[in-house]
């Protein structure tokens, strides 16, 4: 077979058993091939019947001479054999049935009707100088008519369906049983090819389809019905060449695959040492027929037994229908073709160490394959990448391949120990479902441990704590820990493996000593308030931020007063803690809050204002004392002001800051006239301070006090400008002022009118009201008699006889009710009379 790197299209395989013993003393001259057995004709005259195995089923001795061919009908019921010697038998195989007849002349080829199975179709051709027609008639008589003769031998003869295609010298007849005509006649391309050394092959594809190969010459012929306008004196049916290719070798047989062909073609080549041409291996091709030429999918050249000496007469192809089985019959061979399956192709692709490939068909076919195991093809990539030093992807395929055996895991992990690649396999070995013993991984972690900190590390990160022996690993880290006692990656693994381990006391300890990012998560998580009670000035170190969100968010596990405590030598901490507090809750450490201004004024000088503001436990004394002697300007006026000394709080703002908009605003804030007069005191020999008296005093002094208080001469910056905001300022309030009086006006009037329109409507008084005197109904029950009721807009009603009699002068009459209950005058709305 060509040893290309392109798949092959087909198996071979001898057929053998019963065909090796008759060939070791016989040659095979012709075979016809049916889907339930093979029927094989040799040199000597025999015909056996022999099983797809090639075992002989039985035996027929037909004639001492060649036979020239065997046809059998659809039914393998019966069979048609002609020999060298003029012999003709057609028989049962398994009815008595049977037809004798000897020739003048060697009979070539014989062709039994497709359903000779049936009684009205008992007909057969047999082919020598003439091709007769045989017919079964009345009583059981065989009655022979010449369909063609007179020009030469019939060569070969195919029957299908109501077509007989037959082949002499000159060409390829076509005959339609139906009508009795011959409706073509394909002449031969290359008559300088003897026919009998050269003979024509013939294939029926379908009951319509005839495929010839002459010489190097093949035809795809198509029966077509003619229309019934072309009729006239021609045959109903006509053929259409539809495909017509030349080959490099010469046919000597033909089958369909398909919608492509497969053709056995017989072979000479230029011998290298003689320089003589001989036979060589004949080839089994595959094409694809186009229309003027053909495309060659495959290609195999066959070593038969004896090609050396064998012509191209000597070769046939028969094929099994349905099956795609080809069988190459040569005189000492016979050779099975056939479509290569799942299996084939997978062998093939480890033969080509295509493994991925391999592994892939196989998981696609693995319902259909018989002969492969994926595990075993999966087992053989792995080892072959080994083999190749691609570790990495033979590691990567084993969690695939390997699946759930633990056996297997554990194997490749020994394995890829002995080659020194067990960090090549840590990355991929299984933690969960399965899970292999706890010494595997163990193994692969020591590996890490003596040369690859980082990825020990990584792998205790990764692994659950379950798959190894958490004390021995800590063992050996605690020994490499002896040779370098600051490596930050040992350190950090240790760690780890301690909070699995659940000895979470080393592992804060650690933890804190490296500063980690993780230390408040593994206090958190693991509830270890009780261990940092000693460890909160390290925490805050680290992370002040995150320590006192922590403190703060676990008062309940550690005090403020233990966290204050604690602190006491870090009095910068110590405020960090406290102003965090004071800002989540100003009542919370009210205790501190003295201690707090200190640390304010010491670290915190922005925050001591507002500190000062919000804080109703600060002692202002002590915070007085202490801003002063810091000179805090703003925060002594705030604290004096507070104190109630306003007028100390102005003087400080006016001398010390020497602003008179601050002073201003604070004399606003205070709202007293004696501190408007301090303030006018002090800025009238203060030009500067009198125009910014005069912008904004207007609308809280009258300016005239202060305008009259200016010296004459003395020089004013911006007064005009001044002067004018102030008129401008006294024409706004006038306006508002009138502005709010019709405004009032206005409100009055339309409440007067809503009162007036509600005062006159009218009150229901029915049976359910009831005086609020007497409690008895408000009406009587007798509507004969003369009645009074007084009725009040707030809805109380009286008999007249009940209302108390007033001491006023006034006529107006008030409820007494509403009256006592001091919600207002309820007068008299009606009184109603009968």
């Amino acid at each position: 077979e060509d040893e290309s790197e392109e798949e092959p299209k087909l198996k071979y395989e001898r057929l053998s058993n019963g065909v090796t013993e008759i060939l070791q003393k016989d040659a095979a001259s012709c075979m016809t091939v049916h889907e339930k057995f093979l029927a094989l004709g040799t040199h000597y005259g025999k015909v056996y019947l022999l099983d797809v195995q090639g075992n002989i089923t039985q035996k027929f001795d037909v004639s001492p001479v060649k036979i020239n061919q065997i046809s059998l009908d659809e039914s393998g019921e019966h069979m048609g054999v002609c020999s060298e010697d003029g012999k003709v038998q057609v028989f049962g195989l398994y009815s008595a049935e049977e037809f004798h007849e000897t020739f003048d002349c060697p009979i070539k080829v014989v062709a039994v009707h497709p359903q000779f199975v049936r009684s009205h179709f008992k007909q057969f051709v047999t082919g020598g100088k003439k091709l007769l027609l045989y017919e079964r008639g009345w009583m059981n008589r065989w009655k022979p008519s010449v369909l063609h003769e007179g020009e030469g031998n019939i060569r070969n003869v195919k029957w299908r369906g109501h077509l007989i295609a037959w082949a002499n010298n000159m060409g390829v007849k076509i005959l339609d049983m139906i009508s009795k005509q011959r409706i073509t006649n394909v002449p031969r391309d290359d008559i300088s090819l003897r026919p009998d050394m050269y003979p024509c092959s013939l294939c029926w594809k379908d009951n319509l389809t005839l495929i010839i190969g002459w010489g190097n010459s093949v035809k795809i012929c198509s029966v077509k019905e003619r229309h019934a306008s072309e009729m006239r004196d021609l045959p109903n049916r006509y053929v259409e060449i539809v495909f017509q290719f030349d080959t490099e070798f010469y046919v000597s047989g033909l089958a369909p695959l398909c919608d492509q062909l497969v053709i056995l073609s017989y072979v000479k080549e230029i011998s290298e040492k003689t320089e003589v041409e001989c036979c060589a291996r004949p080839r089994l091709d595959i094409v694809q027929p186009l229309p003027e030429s053909c495309e060659e999918i495959s290609s195999d050249a066959l070593t038969v037994r004896g090609f050396q000496e064998n012509e191209c007469r000597d070769y046939h192809l028969e094929y099994s229908e349905g099956e795609s089985l080809f069988y190459i019959i040569s005189p000492r061979d016979v050779v099975v073709a056939k479509e290569r399956d799942q299996d084939d192709h997978i062998d093939w692709l480890l033969e080509k160490k295509k493994y991925e490939e391999a592994l892939m068909a196989a998981e696609i076919s693995q319902k259909t394959i018989k002969k492969h195991k994926i595990l075993d093809i999966g087992l053989a990539y792995i080892n072959h990448l080994v083999e190749k030093g691609e570790y990495d992807l033979a590691a990567r395929k084993c969690q695939k391949i390997l699946g759930k055996n633990t056996e297997l895991w554990e194997f490749e992990v020994y394995k890829f120990k002995e080659i020194g690649q067990l960090k090549a396999i840590s990355r991929y070995l299984p933690r969960r479902d399965p899970v292999l013993k706890p010494l595997i991984y163990e193994m692969v972690l020591h590996e890490f441990l003596e040369s690859d900190y980082e990825g020990f590390a990584t792998l205790i990160k990764e692994w659950p704590g379950d798959l190894y022996n958490n004390t021995i690993i800590v063992q050996a880290v605690v020994d490499h820990l002896k040779k370098d006692p600051q490596n930050r990656t040992l350190l950090r693994t240790l760690a780890e493996l301690y909070t699995y381990d659940q000895r979470y006391g080393r592992a804060l300890e650690i933890y804190l000593t490296l500063r980690h990012k993780d230390v408040f998560q593994l206090i958190h998580k693991h509830n270890l308030f009780s261990s940092i009670r000693d460890k909160i000035v390290l925490l805050m170190d680290f992370d002040s931020e995150k320590a006192v969100d922590m403190l703060l968010d676990n008062e309940d596990k550690i005090s403020i007063d233990r966290v204050v405590e604690e602190l006491e030598n870090r009095p910068e901490l110590q405020h960090v803690y406290l102003h965090k507090l004071f800002k989540r809750d100003h009542h919370k450490g009210q205790q501190y809050h003295e201690k707090q201004i200190s640390l304010y004024a010491e670290y915190d000088r922005p925050n001591l204002l507002p500190f000062l503001r919000d804080s109703t436990h600060c002692p202002l004394e002590k915070a007085l004392e202490i801003c002063q002697q810091r000179n805090f300007v703003e925060e002594t006026v705030y604290l004096l002001s507070r104190m109630g000394n306003s007028r100390s709080a102005l003087k400080m703002i006016m001398e010390e800051l020497q602003d008179v908009d601050k002073a201003i605003e604070f004399a606003k804030e205070q709202d007293d006239g004696e501190l408007w007069e301090d303030l006018i005191l002090y800025s009238i020999d203060k030009p500067p301070f009198i125009t910014g008296l005069l912008n904004n005093i207007g609308t809280h002094v009258d300016p005239i006090l202060l305008i009259h208080r200016i010296k004459e001469g003395m020089e004013i910056p911006n007064l005009r400008d001044s002067l004018v905001k102030i008129l401008q300022d006294y024409n706004l309030q006038i306006l508002l002022r009138e502005g709010c009086k019709k405004i009032l006006v206005a409100d009055s009037l339309s409440l007067l009118k809503k009162m007036h329109r509600t005062q006159m409507k009218g009150v229901l008084v029915d049976e359910e009201n009831i005086c609020e005197s007497c409690l008895s109904p408000i009406l009587p029950s007798d509507a004969s008699k003369s009645f009074s009721v007084v009725v009040f807009h707030c809805r109380h009603m009286f008999h007249r006889e009940c209302l108390p009699v007033s001491n006023t002068v006034s006529s107006v009459q008030f409820c007494n009710i509403c009256s006592a209950k001091h919600r207002g005058p309820g007068s008299a709305v009606l009184e109603m009379k009968k």
